[in-house]
């Protein structure tokens, strides 16, 4: 081999040498790191995680003598709404200022005149007929008179016996008598006709509707408008049959003497209304569709307010039936699994308990028994709950513990 190849070869194997010697000083400096690592090490111990107890919102029940709470909704009707028309024809040659869409009168007020002239035209016009025939009655009862005493002339004053009718003239006083009492009838009505030129408010009302104006031609029956009357309102309460047992309903569960204390709720004009009102009766019938008892509530005097108990509002109805000695109102959504409940006891541990619902309300549930005063029941959701689980409770928007 030339000096040349034996320098190639030297320069070839060098750098593999030096490489080999520097990944094994490597692994003995990790293998002393590895045993000073394990000879310094702290003993590691186990522990058991817990989770924090979860937080629940909880309310004090208030067991005691409970009003079961009938509540139903409806809309405000008018006691009476009448169509305005006429009974005579004519044009129309006043109307009230309030008979405008929204106007309020009162009974008496003349809302609207028909031309009057050809009624009185009328009247003269009768009441002439009847002082002709007054006249014809009396010259005929002369006539009558004159003819008895003569037939008593000639057939000696000591005949007790009666004229014959037509001697006596009986027939032309019957039929005098009958002209006049018709004549009279024509007088009376042409007075009335005239009086109903003067189209007056049967009630107290407002009017909803109008369809007449000044100048304008009307007759008989033709529809001017639509009034209703504001002496009180009524609202249809549809309720389920069930909740029928636990109010006074006049004439379907007690006699007229006993009243259930009734409210109306209503929200107009950016406030909440309430006005006391009165459960007067059900409707003839049940509801066909929903099978359901409408039961009907009255208001006195809607417009007294003010705001007002308006015609065509939706309002709440609530209604004060029976009272239970020993019962509780709860949210509806603390009740689990259709009849249990979550007490937090003393130790701050969840317990379940069986309850007996009386009856379901909207948002509340009136508890008939299974609750004791001061317990403390959950009404907040929970998802997973096991019997005797450790929680941290308070009242809603309270500091709890």
């Amino acid at each position: 081999m030339s000096l040349k190849q034996k320098i190639i070869d030297f320069r070839e194997e060098r750098p593999a040498t030096f490489q080999m010697a520097v990944i094994a000083m490597m692994i003995v400096a990790a293998i002393l790191i590895f045993a000073v690592m394990m000879a310094t090490r702290e003993e590691v111990t186990r522990q058991r995680m817990t989770l924090p107890a979860p937080r629940v919102n909880v309310k004090a029940a208030e067991v005691g003598p409970t009003r079961v709470r009938i509540t139903g909704e409806g809309t405000v009707s008018p006691l009476r709404e009448i169509d305005l028309v006429p009974q005579v024809s004519g044009m129309v040659v006043f109307m009230s200022p309030t008979l405008v869409d929204g106007g309020m009168f009162s009974k008496g007020d003349v809302l609207l005149r028909i031309d009057p002239v050809d009624y009185e035209l009328a009247v003269k016009t009768a009441g002439a007929r009847v002082k002709d025939l007054e006249s014809r009655l009396m010259l005929t009862e002369e006539e009558a008179e004159a003819a008895r005493e003569e037939w008593k002339i000639q057939n000696g004053d000591n005949n007790e016996t009666s004229p014959p009718p037509l001697v006596a003239k009986e027939p032309q006083l019957a039929a005098a008598r009958a002209a006049l009492a018709g004549a009279n009838a024509d007088l009376d009505k042409a007075r009335l006709n005239l009086k109903r030129t003067n189209i007056k408010a049967p009630f107290d009302g407002r009017i909803s509707s109008k369809s007449v104006d000044l100048g304008q031609f009307i007759g008989v029956g033709q529809r001017l408008g639509t009034l209703f009357s504001v002496e009180a309102a009524e609202i249809s309460v549809p309720l389920e049959d069930v909740d029928l047992r636990w109010i006074d309903v006049p004439g379907f569960t007690a006699d007229d003497a006993n009243e259930s204390e009734t409210r109306v709720i209503a929200d107009i004009a950016g406030e909440t209304v309430i006005h006391e009102a009165k459960l007067m009766r059900t409707e003839g019938r049940l509801d066909t569709r929903t099978r359901m008892v409408n039961v009907i509530v009255r208001v006195e005097r809607p417009y007294d307010a003010m705001p007002p108990l308006a015609m065509g509002l939706f309002v709440r109805v609530e209604i004060e039936g029976k009272t239970l000695p020993e019962a509780v109102w709860l949210p509806r959504g603390s009740i689990r699994n259709g009849g249990i409940v979550y007490i937090v006891d003393g130790e701050s541990r969840i317990r379940f308990r069986q309850i007996e619902i009386a009856r379901y309300d909207s948002d509340e549930v009136l508890v008939r028994s299974g609750i004791e005063n001061g317990d403390l029941v959950v009404i907040s959701p929970m998802k997973i709950v096991t019997e005797g689980m450790k929680v941290k409770h308070g009242q809603p928007g309270g500091s709890g513990k």
